[in-house]
C-alpha cells in the first residue's frame, strides 16, 4: 500500500514538472513572438509608409493619413516618365551583374587559396587582408579618383568594375570559412588522380560551395544595385547614371514630390526584394554555415 502511494506520488509530481516545463517553454516562445513582432513593427513602418505615401493624391501627401483617399496608381507611371527609368535599369542591372561576378570569381580564388593551399606566411597574409577593413573608403577614395583620371577611366565603369576583380576581405573570409569545412579528402583524391588546383577548385569546391557563392552574389548585387557614391564620383555623362543617381534626379527634376518619389524608390527596391526572396534558403544556409568554423 505505502508503495502504492509512493508510486502516485512521484506520477503526479512528474505531470505537475511536465505542466511548468511545458508552460515556461511556451511562455518562453509567446515572449520571444511579442519581441520579434514589436521590432518588425519599427522594421517594416518605413517600407508601410513609403507605399501609403506613394499612392496618395497630391493634395494628401501631407497629410498623416495611411489609406489614400483615393488610391492613385497613376502615381507609378508619372515616376517612370519622369526620369529615362529603362536607360538607368539596364545600366544599374549591367553594373550589378559585372560586380557579382567579378567578385564571386576573384574572391572565390583567393578563399581557395588561404583554405586548402599550404604555403609559408599564409596566416599572416590572411591577417593583413582581414586588416584592410579596418581602412575606411574615405581614406582611399582620393588616391583611387586620381589614379583612374590617369589612366583615362572617368567617366566610365572601369572605376566601378574592375577593383572588384581583386578580391576584398569581407567576401574572402566568408568564402574561406566554408571551405575549410568542406573534407580535404576531396581535393586529395583528386590529386591523386592528377588533376591540378585549377580543377579541383572549379569542379569540386565551387559545386559544394554553393549557399556560400549565392550568399556572396546577394550581397554583392545590392550593394552595387544601391551603390550612390561610386556611380557619382565617376559617372558625369547621363548616359551612364544608375537608378540611384536617377532617384536624386528626379527629386530635383519633380520638385520634390513625394508620392513620385516614394514610388520610383519603391520600383527600385523591387529587384532586391525579388532576389533574396528567390535565393533566400541558399542565402540562410551559406550565412549559418560559415559562422561555424572559426
Amino acid at each position: 500500500m505505502a508503495t502504492q502511494v509512493g508510486h502516485t506520488h512521484i506520477s503526479k509530481e512528474l505531470a505537475a514538472s511536465r505542466r511548468r516545463n511545458f508552460i515556461v517553454r511556451w511562455s518562453g516562445k509567446l515572449l520571444a513572438m511579442a519581441v520579434l513582432a514589436g521590432v518588425s513593427v519599427f522594421i517594416v513602418f518605413p517600407a508601410l509608409w513609403m507605399i501609403s505615401t506613394s499612392l496618395k493624391p497630391d493634395d494628401q501627401v501631407a497629410f498623416s493619413n495611411w489609406i489614400p483617399r483615393p488610391i492613385v496608381w497613376s502615381n507609378y507611371a508619372k515616376a517612370l516618365k519622369a526620369i529615362p527609368f529603362a536607360r538607368f535599369t539596364l545600366n544599374t542591372a549591367l553594373y550589378a551583374l559585372a560586380v557579382v561576378v567579378a567578385d564571386v570569381i576573384s574572391n572565390a580564388l583567393v578563399a581557395y587559396g588561404f583554405a586548402k593551399l599550404r604555403f609559408p606566411g599564409r596566416n599572416v597574409l590572411f591577417g593583413v587582408l582581414l586588416g584592410t577593413m579596418m581602412i575606411p573608403g574615405m581614406v582611399t577614395m582620393i588616391p583611387q579618383y586620381i589614379l583612374y583620371a590617369k589612366l583615362h577611366w572617368i567617366p566610365g565603369y572601369l572605376p566601378l568594375v574592375v577593383p572588384h576583380f581583386f578580391a576584398g576581405a569581407f567576401f574572402t573570409f566568408l568564402l574561406r570559412q566554408f571551405f575549410m569545412g568542406i573534407p580535404e579528402e576531396y581535393s586529395e583524391a583528386a590529386r591523386i588522380d592528377g588533376a591540378g588546383e585549377l580543377w579541383i577548385w572549379w569542379r569540386i569546391i565551387l559545386p559544394l560551395a554553393q549557399p556560400v557563392l549565392a550568399t556572396v552574389a546577394i550581397f554583392s548585387f545590392e550593394g552595387a544595385w544601391n551603390d550612390y557614391l561610386g556611380p557619382v564620383l565617376y559617372l558625369s555623362n547621363n548616359k551612364l547614371y544608375t537608378l540611384q543617381i536617377g532617384l536624386t534626379m528626379f527629386r530635383a527634376t519633380s520638385d520634390t514630390q513625394w508620392q513620385h518619389l516614394m514610388a520610383a524608390s519603391i520600383v527600385v527596391m523591387l529587384p532586391i526584394i525579388i532576389l533574396f526572396s528567390a535565393f533566400q534558403k541558399y542565402f540562410v544556409e551559406g550565412a549559418a554555415v560559415t559562422g561555424i568554423k572559426g
